[in-house]
């Protein structure tokens, strides 16, 4: 499939150092410009039992940066990354918080398994189970995490727009989905935020996802901003991550892949030296540029479990990539190696999402 290529011109270098927002499509809910991805805080990306504490104490944070959008799933620590919200909102800042969550990956299925559903019963008994969780009234932004294929979609969303009836939820949004599947959950309803994997390492979705939720007037949620972390560069091999964490069954990251992958961060590493910033950095600017070469919003949210990584994501917001920058960085993404997932089917077995 050939991409389209798109290129934007701009004289600028900074931009504004306040985080600043934007709205999610056309009717949808303000969002901060960077949002925050909390799956790490409870699942996938550990090599240790999570800190609690310091988690809580990151989500203070952020919205004390301007971060408001919070990003989760019932699929996270199987409902406790929503618990772990859940105990942060009883601190009295829910009102400050754009809340996300995503429904249909079941992990109760049979071991080792993560059925996908999006039958209209189980739609609204995953919404109840969120909210009980996460102890509000309401959720901002509720996301189909994956599409059952055994389940015509108009089925599914038809189920969210009656939790947006009954005043469970604010807006819709959808997450891996296809641009046929995208115009039609919109014609049912609403589509306020598309989330896919986007990033100098994962280029796809340009084809035909993005102009589709320009289409229907939707912003597109970037989760993995970082490849996984990779585009961090702080490891660079399998054996740099911990053991228990998933992404050592992911194909990019393994064996050949990971060393071919490592040498396309030059350019990123040089980039950032010359800047005096990281490379983290550099990647996220590109992916918060793509909303002003696509001309919609575009809001990724990194996911982070330190304070310190938070801040550096956030300041990011402030970099304004020069054409040469953006031309050394264009031949990345077609040049990774290695799958994104080692399986993706109608039963989820492969690793964690972001």
């Amino acid at each position: 499939m050939t991409r389209t290529t798109r290129t934007t011109r701009t004289t600028r270098t900074t931009r504004t150092t306040a985080l600043g927002t934007t709205a999610l499509g056309t009717n949808g809910p303000i969002s901060s410009l960077q949002g925050l991805g909390c799956m790490g805080m409870s699942d996938f990306y550990v090599g240790a039992a999570p800190d609690r504490a310091e988690s809580s104490a990151t989500l203070a944070y952020a919205l004390d940066l301007g971060v408001t959008h919070f990003d989760t799933s019932d699929m996270y620590g199987t409902g406790a990354n929503e618990e772990l919200l859940g105990e942060f909102f009883r601190g009295g800042r829910r009102d400050e918080v754009l809340l996300a969550t995503k429904f249909g990956i079941d992990r109760h299925a049979a071991p080792g398994g993560r059925d996908i559903r999006g039958d209209a019963a189980y739609v609204r008994s995953a919404c109840d189970a969120s909210l009980a969780r996460l102890g509000v009234d309401t959720i901002d932004l509720y996301y189909m995490h994956r599409r059952d294929t055994a389940v015509p979609i108009e089925e599914t969303v038809g189920a969210m727009a009656d939790l947006v009836a009954a005043g469970k939820v604010r807006h819709l949004g959808l997450s891996e989905v296809t641009a046929k599947e995208i115009r039609a959950a919109a014609a049912v309803h609403p589509i306020a935020a598309v989330q896919a994997e986007w990033s100098l390492f994962a280029r796809d979705i340009e084809d035909s996802v993005v102009p589709a939720a320009r289409e229907v007037g939707a912003a597109v949620v970037p989760y993995s901003p970082l490849g996984r972390g990779f585009l961090s560069a702080l490891w660079t091999s399998f054996e740099d991550l911990p053991d228990g964490d998933t992404r050592r069954a992911q194909p990019r990251f393994t064996g050949d892949n990971a060393k071919n992958n490592a040498e396309l961060l030059r350019p990123l590493k040089d980039i950032a030296q010359a800047r005096g910033v990281t490379p983290a950095q550099v990647a996220l600017a590109w992916i918060q540029m793509r909303g002003d070469v696509w001309a919609m919003p575009v809001v990724p949210i990194p996911g982070t479990t330190k304070r310190a990584r938070l801040a550096e994501n956030a300041a990011a917001v402030g970099i304004v990539l020069d054409d040469a920058e953006l031309a050394a960085l264009e031949p990345i993404g077609a040049q990774v190696s290695g799958d994104r997932y080692a399986v993706m089917t109608h039963t989820y077995v492969g690793p964690g999402r972001e």
